[in-house]
């Protein structure tokens, strides 16, 4: 296989015309160049960029090789020897070759690749863990800052950089940092919290240390400080380092329950929206702490959920909200319908039966299954008639017929023959169920 540039010879004017032409005519003036074989990579055959050399002598480029060794491999692509260590040392001689090659041809459009940045080692970041750690010994807020620019700055340069430090512990660390800063003061080191808190979010998965330091007394504290400021990016990252966290122990879920102005802060994030990713993490956040083990709890928390004014909020958002989003939504709502008033607030509210019908088989299989729990909670309400003609009248009856067609799992599938049953007590009363209704051209919506 021969790689390949092509130069054109025609004038600005021809190149215009030659846009109306098809086919062969657009090759006419035309030059090929062969890019030498040994500055291509054995793996993606294409010019290397990062050329590399392994154990074996062979040398590929770096993003190939990774790719080869990450899936599982432990040979040589090209000579099948098997390797004796994953180490990567850079081929500076052939890259200079490879970028003097196309500076030397640049006049057919062939551009000079750019020098590789060194990728971090693990050194490096065992290296500046502990220095940052000495920092936040001295509580030596300037110090610390450069460390983590330094810290940011190589996360910037690639996704391997990123690999590398979550891998070797950089978020323990941090997470450590921000718990002694958090602990002694947030109003006087504010700025390094804040320096901190713009990395974590990708510091994630932590090891327990790390977790323990972040689900600590005063990095809660100051999680929910950030979350009640103004500074918006503040707040996003601490609702997204807060969403990861409380999905990793029920301890730190109870915790943060805890701490004073929690509930009020996730509620404004959503209230006030940053981000789709900081509001999926913020009903993230609440989903596991109105899931708590503890039923009295579990009620007192989704009533003061409640009381802020949630259900509309998610409403709200369920409106018309990207797949992911509303999925959340949704798993949210059907949890705070488990208590009294998250019902009867759900019912006061004219959208809601509409919607949770309007959204069946609309979102996904996992939505569908939401809105029918949903709508199972809110029709088992005792002595509430009107509540299930409500349902007939926006179509609910044909909708779960529709369900049942297609098929839904066992668990869903229960719950649609209950609503069917208390239904099909009510049918006579509202015209809404359509006998002809012809499901010959039905498909199914989860396929596609």
């Amino acid at each position: 296989m021969i790689l390949s540039w092509r130069r054109r010879k025609a004038t600005r004017h021809a190149n215009k015309k030659k846009e109306f032409f098809a086919g062969e005519n657009l090759d006419m003036g035309m030059e090929e160049i062969a890019v030498p074989t040994h500055f291509r990579c054995p793996i993606s055959l294409d010019l290397m960029k990062d050329p590399v050399t392994l154990s074996t002598g062979m040398t590929y480029d770096r993003s190939s090789i990774e790719k080869w060794i990450e899936t599982g491999n432990r040979t040589c692509p090209a000579t099948n020897q098997e390797l004796k260590s994953f180490d990567q040392i850079p081929n500076h001689t052939l890259r200079r070759m490879i970028q003097d090659w196309c500076v030397e041809n640049r006049s057919y459009g062939i551009e000079r690749i750019p020098t590789p940045r060194i990728p971090v080692t693990k050194y490096e970041v065992s290296r500046i863990c502990e220095r940052i750690a000495a920092a936040a010994r001295r509580v030596d807020d300037r110090k610390c800052g450069e460390l983590v620019g330094k810290i940011k700055a190589w996360g910037k340069e690639s996704e391997r950089n990123k690999k590398c430090m979550v891998e070797n512990g950089i978020g323990c660390c941090l997470s450590a940092v921000f718990e002694s800063f958090a602990s002694i003061s947030l109003e006087e080191h504010v700025e390094i919290l804040l320096e901190i808190l713009s990395v974590l979010p990708w510091m994630f998965p932590v090891s327990e240390e790390g977790q323990s330091k972040l689900g600590s007394a005063g990095s809660l504290r100051g999680f929910v400080s950030f979350l009640e400021g103004k500074d918006l990016s503040a707040r996003q990252n601490a609702v997204l380092v807060l969403g990861k966290l409380l999905s990793l122990d029920q301890k730190h879920v109870d915790d943060f329950v805890e701490s004073e102005g929690a509930i009020e802060a996730l509620v404004g994030i959503i209230r006030e929206p940053i981000c789709p990713a900081a509001t999926k993490a913020a009903l993230t956040s609440v989903f596991f702490m109105i899931s708590s083990p503890s039923a009295a709890a579990s009620d007192e928390i989704r009533s003061r959920f409640v009381e802020l004014g949630l259900v509309s909020l998610l409403l709200d958002i369920i409106v018309d909200a990207e797949r992911g989003l509303c999925e959340r939504a949704l798993a949210v709502l059907e949890g705070l319908c488990d208590c009294k008033q998250g019902k009867d607030k759900a019912l006061e509210n004219a959208l809601t039966m509409p919607l949770l019908v309007k959204k069946i088989l609309r979102i996904s299989e996992l939505g569908t299954e939401f809105s029918v729990a949903i709508i199972w909670k809110l029709c088992r309400i005792e002595t509430e008639e009107s509540i299930l003609i409500e349902a007939l009248q926006v179509g609910a009856f044909q909708k779960l017929l529709v369900l049942l067609q297609v098929g839904c799992g066992d668990g869903i599938k229960e719950k649609v023959t209950d609503l069917l049953k208390l239904f099909n007590l009510h049918t006579s009363k509202v015209d809404c169920v359509d006998s002809s209704m012809d499901f010959k051209y039905l498909k199914r919506p989860f396929l596609g």
